[in-house]
């Protein structure tokens, strides 16, 4: 049979960078294929060969066994292929029609037509989206579908997606999946990027994992285990990815809660934490993990309930009322809430504490400034082109290593992680987790928020575990499983595991 599509031996260089070296890659009708690797292995520049917007260097594109040459994206699109970008390209104050065919619109338009094209796509793929909502006011999940729906109006035979589930909820993720499954047995050919790789093990047919600009290895997915997949990327099982324990003696009592709550958030959450100790918060998503920590961190305002730091109750109304009182957090959208994206490394490595970099008229010292972020880009093992450079031009792993920075600068005594790894490649994920345990190693209280199960088992002290608002349960680590987290996220109870804490 032949493939759909086939690059041959593509090189792609930029100056003297050598981002593809002799990559192949085919993709069959009606399968979905993975492409894998660490950030910066090569996967956004081979998909950007086949989507028109690069011109290999050397090398050949195939096309139904036909060799194509594509200038430009509109080339790849005349030849069926479409790619879905992780940063969606909706025009927001256009209607969900207009978007989907925005690039066929006549002069003269007759919306009725228009409309009822546009919901017949939407509705196909199982979903009620008015054709005229305008796409800003959409969801993140909804405006997925419409780019869907956009392809497949242009007939795509090819659909890329790029980091597709990366900012979506589990429930949100599970239902995109399902879709990419039903377009897979219509006979599109799907290629499918993404560092979950329980979703690749889930969907995939077969992966082809890219290391340095060049291809690995390619793999069906009965032939391969995730572990078999993270030593293709990064030479080591997923149980070496938490490294070695370091010795973490747990002090003193650092953040105690009480009754802590929000009307229709949070209700009655007691536990404390303690130096040197890391504390996992699962649970589904929406069960008010996040709308936890946001009240610790003096984001949303807590209607009941006490807040203390080393015994000492806490009235802030604001979060720089907390970094004040020793806390810092990692927020669960890193990009618009962690980092300034525009800015320079060195100034959101140092905002929080700005003080010690000053002189006494408020003048920031430059030399002292810049030593200091060059400590702490050696601390941290940060990659970029050096101090000034924007947070904009970083991996997202290294600009999660930016947000951690600046709470090393700032010397908070708790910290906490909302999604630490959240679009964090594989190699990344390990180095953070080093600094994470570093921290606690240090005499720091950390929490840790995250939806990835390993995550809490391989990192934790002890997970606790929310439901509907309510803290149902306490895991310690004799009791860490898929089986008893998801009883007491699902239903509040687990055979043989502590009930949720009332008292601290």
């Amino acid at each position: 049979m032949t493939d759909v599509v086939a690059l041959n031996g593509i090189h792609k260089h930029f100056g003297g960078l050598k981002a593809l070296e002799g990559v192949d890659f085919t993709l069959r009708k009606g399968e979905i294929h993975a492409l894998l690797g660490e950030n910066g292995a090569g996967k956004s520049t081979l998909i950007r060969v086949l989507g028109g917007e690069h011109i290999p260097t050397h090398g050949e594109i195939a096309i139904d066994g036909e060799t194509v040459h594509f200038s430009r994206p509109q080339d790849a699109i005349e030849k069926g292929i479409t790619i879905i970008h992780q940063e969606m390209a909706l025009a927001g104050d256009l209607t969900v029609a207009e978007n989907i065919f925005l690039s066929e619109l006549p002069g003269f338009i007759r919306w009725g037509d228009i409309n009822k094209r546009a919901a017949k796509l939407i509705s196909d793929l199982g979903f009620d989206i008015r054709p005229d909502a305008r796409a800003g006011s959409l969801s993140v999940a909804h405006q997925q579908i419409v780019e869907i729906a956009k392809a497949l109006s242009k007939k795509a035979r090819v659909m890329v997606f790029d980091e597709p589930t990366a900012v979506l909820s589990v429930q949100d993720a599970q239902r995109l999946l399902a879709i990419i499954g039903e377009l897979r047995d219509r006979g599109v050919s799907i290629i499918y990027i993404s560092h979950r790789l329980d979703e690749v093990m889930q969907i995939s047919d077969r992966m082809t994992v890219l290391k340095d600009g060049a291809s690995v290895a390619t793999v069906e997915r009965g032939d391969v285990d995730t572990d078999g997949l993270i030593r293709m990327m990064v030479g080591r099982p997923l149980s070496d990815l938490f490294g070695a324990d370091v010795e973490r003696p747990v002090g003193e009592e650092i953040l105690r809660v009480e009754g802590l709550g929000r009307t229709g958030a949070v209700s009655d959450a007691n536990f404390s934490v303690r130096a040197g100790e890391i504390v996992g918060i699962g649970g589904l998503v929406g069960a008010g993990r996040t709308e936890l920590v946001r009240l610790i961190y003096g984001a949303d305002r807590h209607d009941s309930g006490a807040i203390y730091m080393k015994g000492k109750r806490l009235r802030f109304g604001q979060p720089k009322d907390a970094v004040a009182a020793g806390i810092g957090l990692a927020p669960e959208s890193r990009k618009d809430q962690g980092v300034l994206l525009d800015m320079a490394i060195r100034v959101n490595a140092t905002m929080a504490r700005l003080s010690p970099l000053t002189t006494a008229l408020g003048i920031i010292r430059r030399k002292a400034e810049r030593d200091t972020v060059l400590e702490l880009a050696r601390r941290i093992r940060l990659k970029s082109d050096g101090p000034d450079a924007p947070v904009s031009s970083l991996s997202g792993g290294n600009q999660q290593k930016v947000v951690l920075a600046k709470w090393f600068h700032a010397d908070v005594e708790l910290l906490i992680f909302d999604e630490p790894t959240r679009g964090v490649d594989v190699g990344a994920k390990s180095e953070i987790y080093a600094l994470i345990k570093q921290l606690a190693a240090e005499g720091r209280a950390v929490l840790v928020v995250s939806s990835e199960h390993h995550e809490l088992f391989g990192l934790c002290d002890r997970i606790l575990v929310m439901r509907e608002g309510l803290m149902t349960g306490e895991l310690f680590p004799d009791d860490f499983s898929e089986e008893n987290l998801l009883k007491l996220a699902m239903s509040g109870a687990a055979q043989g595991v502590a009930p949720a804490q009332t008292t601290v």
